[in-house]
């Protein structure tokens, strides 16, 4: 059974992915959408903490920094 630090993490980027996802979805950047779905999927392949807030933080990054 996974940690309870590892659920909350999942829980709160998926919720920022989804927020990307329909952010991108209604103005139209695809960034911002392929990341938003990227968030939401990859804490079901990364099974450790620490990776999945380096990643989750680097997905986050990615639209704010390539325009």
């Amino acid at each position: 059974m996974p940690e309870p630090a590892y659920l909350f993490a999942s829980l709160l980027l998926s919720s920022i992915g989804l927020g990307y996802l329909i952010y991108g979805k209604r103005q139209k950047h695809k960034i911002a959408f392929y990341c938003g779905i990227s968030l939401i999927v990859f804490p079901y392949i990364v099974t450790t903490l620490p990776a999945m807030v380096i990643t989750g933080l680097i997905l986050m990054a990615i639209p704010r920094f390539y325009r």
